[in-house]
């Protein structure tokens, strides 16, 4: 049954699915392109090929995941947990590659984004908490 009372958390996880969706519809369905504009050198190699596009297939995943969230955001809580969770490491990976010299300020955009979802998790953790909805 679909959990109405938050029309916020519903809009906000409906923009994470967005996000990522565009990020895997970029990534995954144009692989080469996107490799190349983030790092500046062809990806040539097809083991790196194959991971790099496993890496926004779970992308592909995860707006999946948030989706389903939006649906009902007090029942998939876990799955909003995981969803921030990954969006905190892989900014931080993300950013650790610039800060080597490895990927361009493109990927800032990345980084910068999935911060910001960050943030916007923690309040919904924080107001699910307050008003005494099971988490996880």
């Amino acid at each position: 049954m679909r959990n109405k009372n938050y029309p916020f958390f519903t809009t906000l996880f409906l923009i994470a699915a967005t996000w990522n969706l565009l990020g895997a519809g970029f990534g995954y369905f144009n692989t080469n392109y996107t490799f190349q504009e983030v790092f500046n050198r062809e990806l040539s190699d097809p083991v790196f090929y194959e991971i790099y596009k496993g890496a926004w297939g779970t992308t592909l995943l995860f707006f999946i995941g948030y989706l389903i969230v939006a649906y009902n955001p007090v029942k998939h809580t876990g799955l909003a947990f995981i969803g921030g969770v990954g969006k905190l490491f892989f900014a931080i990976a993300e950013f650790n590659l610039y800060l080597k010299g490895m990927a361009n300020s493109i990927i800032l955009i990345i980084v910068i984004g999935d911060l910001i979802f960050c943030i916007f998790f923690v309040y919904y953790f924080v107001k699910l908490y307050n008003q005494k909805k099971p988490i996880i």
